[in-house]
């Protein structure tokens, strides 16, 4: 009888950093979701400024390209700087999961939301179809990929358990917060 084949586990790298490393993997939607106002603003003036360079330098040595050969470029050049302003704020908050940037705020709202899907006894990174092998394949590609989002852009659109971080804090922290409930309602 044949031996059923090996699985490998191939631990998750870590980068060092100067602040907390909160996932080396984060999902699409974290990433959009803990961003912020600064991130918006950055990928905005990223985004308006081929456009807006165009213009100026139309304005300044027009191109007389004929008729509609400026509005075609204008259209272009907003589409790329739309992609570029958008790659360059995902890649402004994909830097604070992976502790590049200070990141104070997120390792505050990263707890808060484990703890409570902790509380709610949902999966900590959601619920995957995809078979264990193929989330760990899906983690080996995509992690630490915003590094490299100049190059390749490549995001996270997979829920797996490979996130370079001890989940065991969350279940702490959740057991502390339930202990202070416990005790506030015992004494009241």
């Amino acid at each position: 009888m044949a031996n059923p084949p090996q699985q490998t586990y191939i631990p998750s790298k870590i980068v060092k950093s100067d602040y907390p490393l909160i996932d080396n993997d984060p999902h699409f939607k974290r990433v959009v979701g803990y961003a912020r106002t600064s991130d918006y603003v950055h990928g905005a003036v990223a985004a308006a400024a081929g456009p807006g360079l165009l213009w100026t330098m139309e304005k300044f040595a027009p191109s007389h390209v004929g008729r509609g050969g400026f509005t075609r470029a204008m259209r272009l050049a907003s589409v790329i700087g739309a992609m570029g302003g958008f790659l360059y704020f995902y890649q402004r908050s994909s830097l604070r999961f992976y502790g590049m940037s200070e990141n104070a705020r997120e390792v505050e709202m990263d707890m808060r939301e484990m703890v409570d899907k902790v509380k709610a006894g949902e999966p900590l990174y959601g619920e995957s179809r995809l078979t264990p092998h193929m989330q760990g394949v899906a983690a080996r590609q995509s992690r630490y990929s915003a590094l490299f989002t100049a190059v390749l852009p490549w995001f996270n659109f997979v829920n797996h358990n490979q996130h370079g971080v001890d989940t065991a804090k969350y279940y702490r922290q959740a057991e502390r917060e339930l202990e202070a409930e416990r005790l506030g309602k015992s004494s009241s």
